[in-house]
């Protein structure tokens, strides 16, 4: 009986744990306002960002969720929206903060619309491969 008890209260606390990661905190706005200058218009619900905004290099972080990609294709890479040439980036699952270096390579699709991530980067990450994660997304050039 107690052990019939102990596996409900398992099973349920990891159902509010799963249902959590779902929802995920609030997405923090990622720029940065200048004294004097004004703010950035804020993008609606659906309305995807201009490409000029979003590619030539950023600070800061970008947001996205990321499966599986090509595990016939070698090497740490994401392909992602975020941008429409190739660049060095680095990567962070939002869950465990682990962080690899990677290439980001544009994948052409729509902002927002997710991203592809590499074999050789889910291992670095030590990411399910068989799961969406969400990632903190980087430009270091």
């Amino acid at each position: 009986m107690r052990t019939l008890l102990l596996i409900s209260i398992v099973t349920v606390a990891g159902c509010d744990q799963f249902r959590s990661s779902l929802e995920g905190p609030a997405a923090a706005p990622d720029t940065e306002i200048v004294a004097g200058e004004e703010a950035p218009p804020q993008a609606t619900e659906g309305a995807a960002a201009p490409r000029d905004q979003i590619d030539p290099g950023w600070t800061g972080a970008r947001q996205t969720v990321a499966g599986l990609g090509d595990p016939t294709i070698p090497g740490p890479w994401l392909e992602t929206p975020l941008v429409t040439q190739e660049r060095p980036g680095r990567v962070v699952m939002r869950k465990t903060g682990a962080s690899a270096v990677v290439t980001l390579i544009p994948s052409g699709g729509e902002v927002g619309s997710g991203s592809r991530l590499s074999l050789a980067a889910m291992r670095a990450l030590l990411a399910p491969i068989d799961q969406l994660i969400e990632l903190d997304v980087y430009s270091t050039s």
